[in-house]
């Protein structure tokens, strides 16, 4: 029994990326299809439901918009340009200066913030377009 059980999640799998699927749909149908086939139908749609619930229930999904959150905030504060022109100040005459700049910026935000996300999101929405208005 449990050869077929580990060649039906193969087997599965393999077929539907195979055909197309994307990966993340593949896995879980492979898996809702190897619960189905190896459990009865009642503890099968429990243990679905269970997991599903189990999933949903992450901080770290409600962190990162709230990152982001934090760091519009803190652009729209002005702090992101602040910490731009330091790092103008501190590796400004390097050739190629503003993608170091970009790091730079980048690196302190994240060390005031605390997350890499809200970085990205302050200091990328006052570089984008100083980086695009000089061609890189």
């Amino acid at each position: 029994m449990d050869w077929q059980v580990i060649l039906t999640l193969f087997g599965s799998f393999g077929i539907l990326l195979f055909i197309g699927l994307p990966v993340s749909f593949a896995i879980g149908l492979s898996s809702l299809l190897t619960i189905a086939m190896a459990l009865p139908l009642d503890t099968a749609i429990t243990v679905v439901a269970q997991r599903m619930a189990v999933g949903m229930d992450n901080f770290a999904l409600l962190a990162i918009p709230f990152f982001i959150l934090a760091g519009n905030i803190m652009n729209q504060g002005g702090i992101a340009a602040r910490l731009i022109n330091l790092a103008k100040v501190l590796g400004g005459r390097l050739p190629g200066s503003l993608a170091h700049v970009n790091i730079m910026a980048n690196m302190l935000f994240g060390a005031i913030s605390g997350s890499a996300v809200a970085s990205a999101a302050a200091v990328g929405g006052t570089m984008a377009p100083m980086q695009k208005k000089r061609g890189i």
